[in-house]
């Protein structure tokens, strides 16, 4: 390994050459206290960033083993330590002082959720950072006095600021990382309490504006305080007692006045199924893992589907139990989203009126006396939600502002009022029984099946030229070989690290596991059973670096591969099993 001493010197020979001439700095540095890996140089200014990593043995670093003992206080340790690095780079590093990515020393940058990142690892051997560093340049001319500072100085005091325990804030790290095990711990006794979610007392629901996730903050901001009747507590390892909102499985309905906090509430239980930062204001609003939000999709594509359970034969004959189209309908979509959710294993469908196709939703009385049965294809969700839960187990939270009707099968209602949530539940059903809604009943005799289906091998080629080409842009697109995958009404996309998390696992399984046998669903669990037992850097294409992502959902990593316009598929039969299982409280229609 050649030292610190060795870099300089190369940085000082190769100064004022062609921009090609940074490929000599590849290789690994021992810089006393840490070691730089250079993984790969950037061979243009203006091209991906050269990546390198950063590693301080443990003996050094210092960090309690206690802070990563196991998986959850492990994730959130290497979250707080690439936070650390953030700021401490901000005080030293300023890119644009050149051409292209000239002076740009970063980290995957997290939001305000805590996902487990390639950004940083902690363990009983090192801490390591992988950084993505812009070396500077003057046109493609080397500057290689200006990158001596940025590494040869800056670069390890930003290291001795950030990590290093004894230069750490000790209390934040330590609540950072109880954070991280406290929520996991809430989360995994929600079924156990008979609930799909829960909203802690105080949590600050609003975000500051519609392009940001931060928490609004002001006068106006009214914390949430649980109704009294679905008060529920629970004791978690290192905060002890935390109280709030139960939202109990089986239908709930969210309810209330426009601009009351209807939306803004399911968006906070759709983000519960991550993890987030203290000072997030949702940091308590905590929800299954299977929940899945659902919404009309106009122009998707969908790929051999069995939608049956919503929408009949259609017109000149189109058969939907293997449902395909370049451009569904909104309820077409709708349907298909709900039918790959639970394909792929969801316990809790998240809807909000405002995102949903009419059609899909309800058909009342005098539309059922005008279009007769017969010739109407589409089952309305609200003649399908109760089977949803007491045939599969699968629960349904919705925001619901104009149709009463779905009070009928309704077994909790949430009225939100000036962004205070009540319990209306006693008068829903008062409601229903003096206003009766006349309309026929339109769902059968049972939900219909769940259909697995088979991805075909010849459905992944990632190939674009002479490359291969699989990643992200953004948070809202995936890119595969020549495909590019709109998710943009995949919501619950935490940002676009995580949407490459997404592009590598579908490459991963597609590589390994969709073989023309293997079912969606299967694959995609497999894939992620590796990353668990050897870590997000199996899914990496690199040597040494493994990339900027974060760990996807298989939710969301199915809902890019059934958007991926290449797919073909088979089907299977019906989905592995009932993902839940009802509750006995809700064993019964309601009265």
């Amino acid at each position: 390994m050649q030292t610190a001493e060795d870099l300089a010197r190369t940085l000082g020979r190769i100064d004022g050459r062609g921009y090609k001439a940074y490929q000599d700095i590849a290789g690994s540095y021992d810089f006393g206290r840490f070691q730089l890996f250079i993984d790969h140089v950037q061979g243009d200014p203006f091209a991906a960033p050269t990546r390198a990593r950063v590693r301080v043995a443990q003996g050094l670093a210092g960090f309690p083993p206690r802070l990563y003992a196991s998986r959850g206080r492990r994730v959130g340790l290497q979250d707080y330590l690439t936070r650390a690095f953030l700021r401490a780079a901000s005080r030293y590093f300023h890119p644009g002082q050149g051409t292209g990515k000239s002076g740009l020393c970063t980290v995957d940058r997290p939001g305000q959720e805590v996902l487990e990142r390639t950004s940083a690892v902690a363990g009983e051997a090192y801490v390591e950072v992988r950084l993505s560093v812009g070396l500077p340049a003057a046109g493609r001319t080397v500057l290689g006095a200006r990158a001596r500072v940025m590494l040869c100085r800056d670069l390890p005091r930003t290291v001795e600021e950030s990590l290093f325990y004894s230069a750490l804030d000790a209390a934040a790290v330590n609540a950072h990382v109880e954070l991280f095990e406290d929520q996991e711990a809430l989360r995994s006794q929600l079924r156990d309490r008979g609930l799909v979610a829960f909203v802690g007392a105080g949590a600050v629901l609003p975000r500051e504006s519609g392009v940001s996730n931060r928490p609004l903050v002001g006068p106006q901001v009214v914390a949430f305080a649980p109704p009294p009747s679905l008060e529920v507590e629970f004791q978690v390892p290192n905060r002890g007692r935390v109280r709030g909102m139960g939202i109990p499985r089986g239908v709930t309905l969210i309810v209330g006045g426009g601009y009351h906090g209807k939306s803004t509430l399911l968006r906070a239980i759709e983000a519960g199924v991550y993890n987030h930062v203290a000072g997030d204001g949702r940091e308590w609003v905590v929800t299954v893992p299977g929940a899945v939000k659902i919404r009309a999709e106009d122009g998707r594509r969908v790929a051999g589907v069995d939608i049956t359970p919503f929408i009949g034969r259609l017109p000149q004959g189109v058969d939907t139990a293997s449902f395909s189209t370049e451009a569904a309908s909104g309820s077409t979509s709708q349907a298909a989203n709900i039918m790959e959710a639970l394909e792929a294993g969801a316990t809790l469908l998240l809807l909000d009126e405002d995102t949903s196709a009419t059609n899909f939703m309800i058909r009342d009385r005098r539309m059922q006396a005008l279009v007769a049965k017969d010739r109407e294809p589409i089952t309305p969700f609200i003649d399908k939600v109760r089977q949803l839960y007491l045939e599969l187990g699968v629960s349904t939270v919705m925001v619901v502002g104009g149709s009463g009707d779905y009070l009928d099968v309704a077994d909790t209602v949430v009225m939100m009022d000036e962004y205070r949530p009540r319990d209306v539940t006693r008068e829903a059903r008062e409601v229903a029984a003096a206003y009766p809604q006349g309309r026929q009943a339109e769902g059968g005799q049972g939900f219909g099946r769940v259909a697995e289906r088979v991805p075909l091998p010849q459905s992944f080629d990632a190939t674009r030229g002479r490359r291969e080409k699989v990643g992200a842009k953004g948070r809202g697109t995936v890119l595969y070989g020549r495909e590019v995958i709109d998710l943009s009404a995949v919501e619950q996309v935490a940002d676009s690290s995580q949407a490459e998390g997404i592009a590598r696992l579908i490459h991963y399984a597609a590589e390994r596991y969709f073989d023309g046998r293997t079912s969606l669903r299967r694959g995609l669990e497999l894939a992620l059973s590796d990353v668990e037992s050897r870590g997000l850097e199996v899914l990496s294409p690199f040597s040494g670096h493994p990339g900027d992502y974060a760990l996807p959902r298989l939710f969301e990593a199915a809902a890019a591969v059934n958007r991926l316009r290449s797919l073909r598929v088979r089907q299977h039969g019906p989905a592995g099993g009932s993902p839940g299982g009802p509750e006995p409280r809700f064993d019964k229609p309601l009265p």
